[in-house]
């Protein structure tokens, strides 16, 4: 076997792939929907970025940078074979920065006079008006101007707001608007804290979710109700993948020794289900896990509180006999 220097290796290594596959096989390359992205034409299921050269072979579950480790692991060629490949190449490696995009300062949206609009607002979907005036109160909730956005905060253990959720109140028939507001720290996401001492918390995928539990709960703060800042779940039948710990619930944890039990409030369906029972893996050796998923299928707490509203609605529009 011709002997390679350490150094020749490593040379070697520094060649990137998608310079390679650029250069030696562009015919197989084929862009795809996603920027600076291709895939090859023969693995649909491997793509690679052409400004970091990362790539991932999906349905083999590898990836990599360099060159080598694509004409070995995707190519199969042997290790003299990939070396012998890309001396004959003559590259130059020449390599590109990244610049780590820049993480905008986090400033709250600018304050309505008042919160008139957010109150009829959450009143209409359910929440009790005890429940958003208790919100309004702590400063964890108000409207923001000229927009008139329900605005929800997170704050951290020293009061400093750290994260905001605005939500629109304006839906016209169409997706109403949902963003968390730039430069916020999903660490520090909404939470509700209880009037007393508690050693449960109770975790949400979204804010509206928490107050209309705590409505649905007799408007008792008797717990935290934390918001998880959404979840990121596989779409139903894909492969399955375990869930990341939720830096709002971690977080929320390292900061609440006292903390005991936690209550799974998250949606019931496909995604909330599959939150549930990855949250229940990851803390049931430490925690009481509660599981208390909306009982109606395919709907969460916002939805239970708006039909309870529609149910007292029409009880008291009923004719008496």
């Amino acid at each position: 076997m011709p002997w390679v220097s350490e150094e020749q290796i490593q040379e070697l290594k520094q060649i990137r792939a998608y310079e390679y596959i650029k250069e030696n096989q562009k015919g197989r390359l084929k862009k795809t929907k996603t920027p600076n992205e291709w895939e090859l034409i023969d693995h649909d299921s491997f793509k690679i970025n052409e400004v970091t050269s990362k790539w991932h072979w999906k349905s083999r579950d590898i990836g990599g940078v360099s060159a080598l480790r694509f004409l070995m692991k995707v190519d199969e060629c042997s290790f003299m074979e990939a070396v012998n490949l890309l001396q004959e190449g003559h590259f130059l490696y020449i390599p590109q920065e990244v610049k780590a995009p820049e993480r905008k300062p986090f400033v709250l949206p600018e304050k309505n006079v008042n919160n008139r609009r957010i109150l009829q607002y959450l009143s209409g979907r359910g929440i009790s008006e005890a429940v958003i005036r208790h919100c309004l109160r702590l400063g964890i909730l108000y409207e923001s101007r000229p927009y008139h956005n329900a605005v929800f905060v997170g704050r951290d253990e020293n009061g400093k707001a750290r994260y905001a959720f605005l939500r629109g109140i304006y839906d016209n028939g169409k997706k109403s608007f949902k963003i968390e507001q730039a430069g916020s720290e999903k660490a520090f996401a909404f939470c509700v804290p209880p009037q007393k001492a508690s050693n449960r918390v109770a975790v949400y995928e979204a804010c509206i979710d928490a107050l209309a539990h705590m409505t649905l709960e007799g408007g008792m703060a008797d717990k935290y109700r934390l918001e998880l800042g959404g979840i990121s779940a596989p779409k139903e039948g894909e492969a399955y993948r375990e869930m990341k710990n939720p830096p709002a619930l971690e977080y929320f944890l390292s900061q609440h020794p006292e903390i005991e039990e936690i209550e799974i409030c998250t949606d019931n369906d496909f995604a909330g289900r599959w939150a549930c029972a990855n949250i229940k893996k990851a803390y049931e050796s430490s925690y009481r896990i509660i599981e208390n998923l909306p009982q109606i299928e395919g709907a969460d707490y916002a939805d239970l509180a708006k039909m309870k509203k529609e149910e007292k609605k029409k009880a008291r529009a009923a004719p008496e006999r």
